[in-house]
């Protein structure tokens, strides 16, 4: 789940779930590195594990529900800087919330932070307010010519933390030299007013518990009523611990949060990098203010038309893709711990599934590594192919009982580290992804049909990818999402950046994409992972002379 941003709205783990996509340039933990990094001294070098945007993995689902009282909208995740909130508050106009002075002051090692207000609804400007976390590195010249504005995806994913940790990978150096670039944590996210659902003990047993559908047959009536009941109790907590803020997470309040920062930083055009998730971020702020486009550059891009359904099949079909030319490239090394044909590969791969599926095994903390903590360790390295070395060691361990190397890939996946979680991230990903996608009433035949389908066209992991409608069935904020086209009509030209194996936002979405935009201009990477701009030195270049020079590239150039 990576981008929808996503595909389902969730993440992995629990009955019903679909993950959300890892950032580019998050870097593997340590011990997980040193697997890869030993048989390539490149992959140091090259951070890109994985990004964010819509993956799918199994098909997750939460409630949640809006309403409660609003202390904490104010307070960040990691307990909140008033200090350097703007001195003067906003008066209850749009233009008063773009004339707020940001108190930048010194962090992260060079780079300076910053926290802004914001509307609850922007329907309602003098109503309450929530807050924005923002991070700004500055241009290296001294002499900026403008922001650029970064989003890593997700939805979930933290701008702040990407660019304070990876901005040397984010942005190419000719950027930073001419451009402050700035990385927000959306509404919902981390460092922002966040959403907050349960403390680290209830989200290890929400994502790796076997939960209610234990011993249930997937799909029957009794197993999606039990999905159903595990993961409105889930919506039921993030409710309690939200508030009001639950109600107005959505892409659309996010779009106007970021015109309200290009107006702070002063700029009179957004300039703006998106990956997975955040391209749909790019698309739909350029269909609402396309006289306020600038250089917009949207890498591992979404189809802004997809429905729900159409995503989990997409991503289903992509990973199983990026699995088979793992396999492929495997079976050529001595050390494979695959053997025989392609299909006899992706065959045993599915045997260990089916291994697990029936005898979970059982990690040193006690955690249990079912098939949908299986499948998140799988999916995880095959964002980059810089990390499919980790799968070696994966199925290495996994065939020999061992839990720990699928417990710290998903661990990874989760932001958990020592037994808690860093970050909102799976929170944020559900609460934002059901406003996104509209919402319909449970369908379970329906739901049969499409699961036997991603069986079809997916045979080894198909079979864990059916049921993401469960994930938010039973939201209590109606969703009001529009999954209309885009157009951006009058815009400035916009680059939509596709990679022919990126098995979470499939290159037909960026294809789609750019026919939609009005000014879209499609830029191809022939090549494998998710997002290419710290991929492909060529697609690099492209976008580096983009906004720096204002160069767009004719055609549609292929790297």
């Amino acid at each position: 789940m990576t981008a929808e941003t996503p595909g389902a709205p969730g993440a992995p783990g629990a009955a019903g779930q679909t993950p959300h996509e890892r950032s580019p340039g998050q870097s593997l933990p340590p011990e997980l590195q040193g697997a890869s990094d030993a048989r390539d001294p490149r992959r140091t070098r090259r951070k890109r594990a994985i990004t964010a945007a819509i993956a799918t993995v199994a098909a997750l689902a939460l409630v949640l529900t809006g309403c409660g009282a609003l202390p904490g909208l104010l307070s960040s995740f990691n307990g909140g800087r008033e200090s350097q909130l703007p001195d003067q508050l906003p008066t209850g106009t749009v233009e008063s919330f773009g004339a707020q002075k940001p108190d930048w002051v010194p962090c992260h090692g060079g780079m300076q932070c910053a926290r802004v207000y914001a509307p609850l609804d922007w329907t309602e400007l003098a109503g309450e307010r929530i807050t924005l976390g923002l991070v700004k590195s500055p241009a290296t010249s001294g002499h900026a010519k403008g922001t650029v504005f970064v989003n890593p995806g997700g939805p979930g994913a933290s701008g702040v933390t990407y660019v304070a940790d990876s901005v040397e990978f984010a942005v190419g150096e000719a950027v930073r030299r001419d451009y402050d670039v700035v990385g927000w944590d959306p509404r919902g996210v981390g460092e922002s007013s966040p959403v907050r659902c349960l403390d680290s003990k209830g989200m290890d047993e929400f994502l790796f518990g076997e939960g209610k559908t234990a011993g249930l047959k997937e799909g029957s009536d009794a197993w999606i009523d039990a999905a159903l009941l595990e993961n409105r109790a889930f919506g039921a907590a993030c409710e309690q611990r939200t508030g009001p803020l639950l109600a107005h997470v959505d892409t659309g309040s996010t779009v106007r949060d970021l015109d309200m920062l290009r107006a702070i930083v002063g700029d009179p055009k957004l300039n703006y990098l998106g990956y997975s998730y955040g391209t749909y971020i790019g698309a739909r702020y350029a269909d609402l203010f396309p006289d306020r486009v600038g250089r917009l550059v949207l890498d591992g891009a979404m189809d802004p038309t997809t429905s729900l359904e159409q995503v989990v099949e997409a991503q289903t079909l992509g990973f199983e893709t990026a699995l088979r030319a793992y396999v492929t490239d495997c079976l050529k090394r001595r050390d494979c711990p695959l053997s025989g044909t392609v299909d006899q590969g992706m065959s045993q791969i599915g045997q260990l599934l089916a291994r697990v599926e029936s005898e979970p095994l059982r990690g040193s903390d006690g955690r249990p590594v079912t098939t949908s903590t299986f499948l998140t360790a799988i999916i995880t390295p095959l964002y980059s192919e810089s990390n499919w070395p980790l799968l070696d060691d994966l199925f290495v361990s996994v065939n020999t009982g061992d839990a720990e190397t699928a417990l710290r890939l998903a661990d990874f996946y989760y932001d958990r580290e020592n037994g808690s979680y860093t970050s909102n991230s799976t929170e944020a990903f559900s609460a934002i992804n059901c406003l996104d996608y509209p919402q319909s009433a449970i369908d379970p035949e329906g739901m049969r049909a499409q699961a036997a389908k991603l069986v079809e066209i997916a045979p080894t992991i198909g079979k864990y990818q059916g049921y993401g409608e469960v994930s938010c069935a039973g939201w209590p904020v109606k969703s009001q999402a529009d999954r209309a086209p885009v157009t951006a009509t009058g815009a400035a030209p916009i680059l939509v950046v596709g990679t022919t194996g990126d098995p979470a936002t499939p290159y037909t979405w960026a294809e789609s994409l750019a026919k939609q935009l009005e000014s879209g201009v499609l830029v191809t990477f022939r090549g494998e992972g998710h997002t290419a701009y710290g991929s492909s030195p060529c697609v690099a270049k492209i976008v580096d002379d983009y906004f720096v020079e204002g160069t767009v590239p004719s055609g549609s150039p292929v790297c």
